[in-house]
């Protein structure tokens, strides 16, 4: 992968420490690999996946009409584009994972895009008194796309303190929002200002968040000028390794080869959930059959794709004859055909 230049994220380096600070930001130290180039994540008892919201916004056609008409289109820049809220939903997920010894951790993956529809999500799935009672670890972002990070102030509401855990390629803009910075071009704000600890993960290194689970942040560009998306690796005893992620932007095949080839365990692929982004607006074209197919080759026991994923790769996956996981359609859903809002899957 091609590393960013840290020249317009990083003030501070200290080599060869722990960290290297970035104002209250720090990065977490990465995993050493082994002797043969892998890195042993280590193992958990099981995974359960909670899909908050997995609707991103409501219309692809005043999605694409509103990129198509900004300056530099699908690079422009998504802190200057006059988004319509109306149009504002959210991709958040809670997960939920045991250790060998029985303890339990929660942890969210992304806040969503809209408050007022993110909160209402929140309190039907009660992640809003998760918050308040400090049961959930740390919100850790996927990327900085507005409909997976400007919600954030949902959030902040019930816990400011909350450890938030963001990919090392954030703009700075990203980093503003955090400490409470409005976007009136833009149609954000965030009035709550992040008082917790922030850490970063270095592009390209495997971190631990505890025992067999591991984030990566792969370092790429992304429309509307975002950089570099962080996904999740869980090593689940006996069963096998279980991919997850925000909008897979990386691809699923990039996303799954790496945990084949670099972590301990990696030979049995067990498990797939989250955003594939391999039709988001509309039918599948060839190079999203072309990801399809080969998907076969990891032989993944449950895929519970959903979001970006679109439905027309849905229905490909299904009529290859993947395991694919189906849900319920509900609040706000378009399909039973994947794990929609509300839907919960388990790993182990």
């Amino acid at each position: 992968m091609k590393k960013i230049s840290r020249r317009d994220f990083i003030r501070t380096a200290v080599i060869g420490g722990a960290t290297i600070s970035l104002g209250s930001a720090m990065f977490i130290k990465p995993m050493e690999a082994q002797a043969s180039g892998k890195y042993d994540i280590g193992q958990c008892k099981s995974l359960k996946v909670t899909c908050v919201s997995e609707l991103g916004w409501f219309s692809n056609e005043v999605l694409l009409k509103q990129i198509m008409a900004a300056p530099g289109k699908m690079q422009a820049n998504q802190w200057a584009v006059p988004w319509d809220p109306k149009n504002a939903a959210g991709s958040c997920t809670l997960v939920e994972v045991e250790m060998l010894d029985g303890k339990k951790h929660k942890f969210l993956l992304d806040t969503g895009w809209n408050k007022d529809y993110m909160d209402q999500a929140f309190q039907r799935e009660g992640i809003d008194k998760m918050l308040k009672n400090h049961e959930i670890d740390f919100l850790i972002i996927s990327h900085e796309h507005l409909d997976h990070y400007w919600a954030l102030e949902t959030t902040l509401k019930y816990n400011p303190n909350i450890k938030i855990i963001i990919p090392g390629t954030f703009y700075p803009e990203g980093l503003e929002y955090l400490q409470g910075k409005d976007f009136p071009e833009a149609n954000t704000s965030n009035k709550i200002p992040h008082k917790g600890e922030l850490v970063k993960t270095e592009p390209g290194k495997v971190t631990q968040l505890y025992p067999g689970v591991a984030a990566l942040t792969f370092d790429l560009p992304i429309i509307v000028r975002v950089r570099g998306e962080q996904s999740l690796y869980f090593n689940v005893k006996d069963k096998g390794i279980v991919c997850v992620t925000g909008c897979c932007h990386q691809n699923v095949l990039t996303l799954s080869d790496f945990a084949v080839n670099n972590i301990v365990g990696g030979e049995k692929m067990y498990g797939l959930y989250g955003g594939l982004h391999i039709s988001p607006f509309g039918p599948i074209n060839e190079a999203g059959m072309k990801i399809v197919k080969g998907m076969a080759k990891y032989g993944y026991k449950k895929v519970a794709s959903n979001h970006c994923t679109g439905i027309s790769a849905v229905q490909a996956m299904i009529a290859e004859g993947y395991p694919v996981v189906k849900g319920t359609g509900r609040f706000g859903s378009q399909s039973d055909l994947y794990i929609g809002n509300g839907d919960s899957v388990t790993f182990g």
